[in-house]
């Protein structure tokens, strides 16, 4: 079976970027399809794929800058070359479930959510601070955009969520079924020690986008005097910096040695935002720490209120204040909370992955087999 992969870009490393390491595990002579790559701003080890770009990969400052080129990712999807494939299995949040496949070809999509900032444009205007000009052109792009992303959702043959809410909004947006598989964690890559003496410092790991709410975690520090250790980098940096008070500390970009010391050593992770699933809580849970989350998205699939951590339920300053005031570390067991971080282990995502996949090509072979030969009517 021939299988290609496919994501939207390769300019940024997250949650989703991880997905497409663990799916191209399960397919390693699979190429990876994308829009544009730049090697320096992910994981190392994207480097040893077959990586083909579009056209974009051509184009000045892509790399750095990419969101003034949004009307330009449709075309680069819809012009990537799929001849050949059995199987896509494309990894979207925005563009790459719009590849055009061909009519043999299964096309399965796991989504880590339909476009954000299209289908929550106004939410998106809000924080993203944007120009008068680009508030004035961008409502007309966005309707056209969302019309393009409903259309290609039928180009799918079968979608995967990363979460129940993504695939929530599947059915809202696409009108699409889609059964859930949790992204994955590789658990056995963090320090799990059940009798370490958490540090005093709360934790942030992050990319510095302002969905993210990292300001509502500094700001909810600075009031309380609350040491907070945050680790990340991104266009948000230097608003979140201006923020910052006495007991907030900026590392950076770290190693992933550095980064797998905080997550053991923190008094918790605290989870600002509203994620589609996230990745970082069920790392720090790995590590035996529990989680300071929003009360909505992603993080009702991946904490246990009470078990493995604790949810504030308004995404407000005053909420999270209130929820710091009273947390105490030594309620949480820390083999428990390992424990359901195991259930998100890559393994098991593999397995599911797969069974999913075969399922759905022994499905397309048994219809195919019992279809009748079309004949000439005359």
């Amino acid at each position: 079976m021939k299988v290609a992969l496919v994501h939207d870009y390769l300019n940024q490393m997250g949650g989703a970027e991880r997905v497409v390491l663990a799916l191209h595990e399960l397919f390693p002579n699979a190429p990876l399809y994308t829009s544009m790559y730049d090697p320096r701003r992910v994981d190392a080890a994207f480097r040893s794929l077959d990586i083909r770009t579009s056209f974009m990969q051509k184009l000045p400052l892509v790399k750095k800058h990419h969101q003034p080129f949004l009307p330009l990712y449709p075309y680069a999807m819809e012009s990537l070359d799929l001849r050949g494939y059995d199987l896509v299995l494309s990894s979207s949040s925005a563009f790459g479930k719009g590849v055009i496949t061909r009519p043999g070809t299964m096309h399965i999509c796991y989504c880590h959510t339909p476009m954000r900032w299209c289908w929550n444009y106004e939410e998106y205007v809000e924080r993203e601070r944007l120009g008068k000009m680009a508030r004035s052109v961008l409502p007309f792009f966005i309707t056209n955009l969302r019309v393009w992303d409903q259309t290609t959702s039928m180009r799918v043959d079968h979608f995967i969520a990363n979460s129940p809410v993504v695939a929530d909004r599947i059915q809202k947006y696409y009108r699409r079924e889609a059964v859930v598989i949790p992204p994955p964690i590789e658990a056995s890559r963090f320090l799990f020690e059940p009798t370490i003496h958490p540090e005093d410092y709360f934790l942030v790991v992050s990319r510095f986008m302002p969905y993210k709410r990292i300001d509502l975690a500094i700001e909810a520090c600075n009031r309380s005097g609350l040491p907070l250790v945050i680790i990340g980098s991104g266009r948000d940096e230097q608003r979140l910096k201006k923020l910052a008070g006495p007991t907030i500390r900026f590392l950076g970009r770290l190693s992933d040695e550095d980064v797998l010391h905080y997550y053991a050593h923190c008094r918790a992770l605290i989870l600002p935002g509203e994620e589609d699933f996230g990745i970082t809580p069920l790392e720090a849970q790995a590590s035996g720490r529990p989680v300071i989350a929003f009360g909505e998205g992603g993080a009702l699939a991946s904490v246990i209120d009470g078990v493995t951590g604790v949810f504030f339920h308004e995404q407000t300053v005053a909420s999270l204040v209130e929820t710091l005031a009273t947390f105490d570390e030594s309620r949480y067991d820390p083999q428990a909370i390992r424990n359901h971080a195991l259930e998100f282990d890559k393994p098991r995502f593999h397995r599911r992955m797969l069974q999913f996949i075969e399922a759905k090509m022994s499905a397309k072979k048994s219809h195919e087999s019992r279809s009748p030969t079309n004949e000439l009517v005359r």
